[in-house]
Formats: C-alpha cells, sequence, structure tokens
C-alpha cells in the first residue's frame, strides 16, 4: 500500500517527518512520532515553500521533497506478525502513545504493586515483571549491560532479591508523592522498553492473550485480523466475554440481514461485540471501552483524543487471521 501520513498517524516515520521539518525550522514540537496539529501546520507550510499542493499531508510528492528521491516509507509496523500489532493497538490505547514508546510505559509504586514496566503494566508485586527482565539478562546480556551501564549490576541485583527487597528499592528510586520513578531509571527503563529485543519478549509473554483472543474470534465465528485486535483488546482491558453477554451477542447476530456481504457482515458482527461488551462493563468506563473496540470494529476513530486508522496505522484490516 502506498503510506501516506496525516494527522492521526503516528510512529518512526511520524518523528523522521518532524525531525526533518526541524532542520527547515518549521517544526518545533516535541519529536513524538505524532501527527497532531502542530505537525500538520508545519507539514502544510513546507508545502507552500515547496510549491506543492497545500494539504497537510504526506504523501509521495511531499514525501520526495522532504528525501529526495527515497520512496515513501511504509509503516514499520505494518511489516509485523499480528500478535506484535494488536499488542502495539492495544498498548497505544493503554498508555497514549504509539509504537515503540507504548512498550515503555513505566510507573511506580502507587497501586502496591512496585514498578510496573511494559506495554501491557507486567509488575513485581504480582511476579509478573520478573520473567521479561530474567530472559532480557539470559538472551541479550551484551544490550541489557549496554543500555544500562554503570547502573547494570545494581538491576541484576534487584531482580535476583527477596520480593520485598525489590518492594523497598523501588520506593527508594520513586518520588514518595507521585510515585514516579525518578532518574536515571526512568531513562534506563524506557530506553530498555524501546529495544526491539525487550519488545519481542514482551510479545512473547502476550502470547496467552493472544491465543485467547484467537480463539474468541472462532467461538463467535469472526476471521478477521481487525477480529483478534478487538478480542485481544477486550481480553486486555476486560479480562472475558460473561455468558449473559455472550448470549446477548449471539442472539444480535442472528437479526442481522442475510443480504450482507461477508466483510459487511464481519463488521456488523464486530460492532454488536464491541456494543454488547462495553455494555457489560462497569457504568464509569462504559464509553471508553465502547470507543475503543467500536474504533477496533469500524478500523478507525478517536481514542483518548488520538486519531486511529487501523490499516494505515497499524496494518490490521479485514484480511483473514489464518
Amino acid at each position: 500500500m502506498m503510506a501516506v501520513y496525516c494527522r492521526g498517524s503516528r510512529g518512526a516515520e511520524v518523528r523522521r517527518i518532524q525531525e526533518e521539518l526541524a532542520k527547515y525550522g518549521l517544526y518545533s514540537g516535541p519529536l513524538d512520532g505524532i501527527y497532531g496539529g502542530g505537525t500538520e501546520s508545519a507539514v502544510a507550510r513546507f508545502q507552500r515553500r515547496s510549491d506543492l499542493l497545500v494539504d497537510g499531508k504526506v504523501g509521495e510528492q511531499t514525501w520526495g521533497a522532504l528525501f529526495g528521491d527515497e520512496p515513501v516509507a511504509e509503516p514499520e509496523i505494518v511489516r509485523k506478525g499480528l500478535d506484535y500489532r494488536c499488542l502495539a493497538l492495544t498498548g497505544a490505547f493503554e498508555t497514549s502513545r504509539p509504537v515503540p514508546d507504548c512498550f515503555s510505559g513505566v510507573t511506580g509504586d502507587f497501586d502496591g504493586q512496585g514498578l510496573s514496566f511494559g506495554v501491557l503494566q507486567w509488575n513485581l508485586g504480582q511476579g509478573s515483571l520478573q520473567p521479561l527482565f530474567k530472559e532480557m539478562a539470559h538472551s541479550h546480556p551484551s544490550l541489557l549491560e549496554e543500555v544500562c551501564h554503570e547502573h547494570y549490576p545494581e538491576l541484576k541485583a534487584v531482580f535476583t532479591s527477596s520480593p520485598e527487597e525489590q518492594m523497598s528499592w523501588v520506593r527508594s528510586v520513586q518520588d514518595p508523592v507521585r510515585h514516579r520513578i525518578e532518574e536515571p531509571w526512568y531513562g534506563l527503563l524506557k530506553t530498555l522498553g524501546r529495544q526491539q529485543e525487550f519488545q519481542q519478549i514482551q510479545v512473547k509473554h502476550a502470547q496467552g492473550l493472544y491465543r485467547s483472543a484467537m480463539e474468541l474470534c472462532r467461538e463467535y465465528g469472526l476471521w478477521s485480523q481487525r477480529a483478534v485486535a478487538l478480542m485481544f483488546d477486550i481480553k486486555v482491558q476486560n479480562g472475558s466475554i460473561r455468558s449473559l453477554t455472550k448470549v446477548q451477542i449471539e442472539r444480535d447476530f442472528e437479526r442481522l440481514p442475510s443480504t450482507l456481504s461477508p466483510q459487511e457482515l464481519e463488521v456488523a458482527r464486530m460492532e454488536i461485540v464491541a456494543n454488547r461488551r462495553a455494555e457489560a462493563a462497569s457504568s464509569r468506563w462504559v464509553e471508553d471501552v465502547r470507543r475503543r473496540k467500536l474504533t477496533i470494529a469500524r478500523g478507525e476513530g478517536i481514542v483518548h483524543g488520538h486519531n486511529y486508522f487501523l490499516w494505515e496505522q497499524y496494518g490490521l484490516g479485514l484480511e483473514p487471521f489464518a
């Protein structure tokens, strides 16, 4: 597919665009990989200066003016496996950050769980984070040491200590009021989360949820990659689909017209799942759940103020997952 970057686009390619626009003195905002109004304005100014069509989007012509003969870069994430893309999308919802920063969320002991880290906020309190660090230390010791440099021995000692010592350490390196992990540990952990090697470990440790998502798709007769993303988000945010909700979903399925094409039927079924699962959530979270789930079902939407276009940004469409 020919990539077009516009408001709502997110990721490394957007960060590259921002960096290039900054060289021209047209962009002074954060190099965060999020294509917001500031980036759009800078692109439009660049287009005006370059006698291009002024639409605030970076397509083939604007990309060429920025980067010469280099072809428009396809978002790197679309070449990743479906498991990675599902995890990245849900991680973006959870953290409001694009890849790779959604893989490096860091929070302190605000909830009694000690350090929470990664796209799914694995934590010390429940013992879910320690296996990830141990695998990183075993599989990529030189990279872990390179990232942490002189702090590596301390980090290694923390993850081989008792649970009580681990919790005590976290509380010693965080702000006691805001529970924010302090430097240098905050920056070191963020850097670690951006490494592809550690991202792959996170993907591996999310495989149970991913397999459950595919099983839910088969259970409800859904066949698309976007449906897997929907069920994966349900597993992460909501845990499951209860029996009563399942009965309601199946009853709604039976009412769908028989004239729908396979693609239309898939979307209609996903919308039913999205709405029914949202309505089964706590009243405080119903609309948040609904927005997330319908964004996936429909392939686009706004979640926490960010625009999502699942095909363009994550390569998640109505292609079969198997």
